[in-house]
Parts: C-alpha cells; structure tokens; sequence
C-alpha cells in the first residue's frame, strides 16, 4: 500500500515552490550505493512504492533497500467537468517533495554492478532524472 503519514495538522497544503539544492538527506548514509535526484519535483506515494517494488523483486533478499523520501505532502485537485469556484478540491495523492541532490534510495550488501542494474530499473520509473551515487569514504 502506498505511503502516507499517520496524522497531519491540516488535511491541505498549499503547492509551495522548490527552491535551491538539497542540504540534508544530500549524501549515501545507510546504504553503499544511492539513487540521487538531479531535478526538483513531487514525487507520488504510488510511484515510491512502485520503486521500492522492482527494487525488492531485482535483490531478492540479498542486500538491503532503504527508502530515504516520505510523502508529506496532500495534492488536492478537483473532479473533472467541475465548473470555476466552490473552492478548493479533495486532497487527491500524497507526494514526497524532492530537491535537486536528494537520495531516494540507498542500496546495502550488493555488489556495484547488481546495485547499478536495480538502480536503473529503478530510475525507469521515477519522473525526474536521477543519478547512481556511491558511498563517500569518511
């Protein structure tokens, strides 16, 4: 099942503006090998869970996923053929709000050439573009 928070102080958000780069959750922590984003942009529970999916299905128990976004986010819309006004629609989807150099995911205990195979199929579904990023040694 798709993600969404257990309890939100308001039921819906305004759309908000993407500005600037990524300062935290910008760097492989967790995992040996990263998918990070290179664009800004909303990013659907659904399509979360999609990734996490092929990622599962590709390791097969070997290594470890993590999944580093959280949609936070209600994206309202209104139904189709509604006419102007009557105010602002249901929340529709929640969406993880992604900054360009966010990590989404990060892989564990897989080599680099099984981590870059599951990371592209992974990128296949993301709506933004992405990247494969190693661990940096500290």
């Amino acid at each position: 099942m798709a993600m969404m928070p257990k309890r939100v102080k308001h039921r819906k958000s305004q759309r908000g503006r993407i500005k600037g780069n990524a300062t935290r959750g910008n760097r492989v922590v967790f995992g040996d090998f990263g998918l990070q984003a290179v664009q800004g942009g909303w990013i659907k529970a659904s399509t979360i869970e999609a990734g996490r999916i092929a990622a599962q299905q590709y390791i097969r128990g070997e290594g470890r996923l993590y999944v580093r976004i959280f949609p936070h986010k209600s994206v309202t819309s209104t139904p189709l053929e509604t006419r102007m006004g009557k105010g602002k629609g249901e929340p529709d989807f929640w969406a993880a709000v992604v900054k360009p150099g966010t990590v989404l995911y990060e892989l564990a205990g897989v080599t680099e050439q099984q981590a870059r195979v599951c990371l592209a199929r992974l990128a296949h579904k993301m709506p933004l573009r992405v990247r494969f990023v190693r661990r940096r040694a500290v």
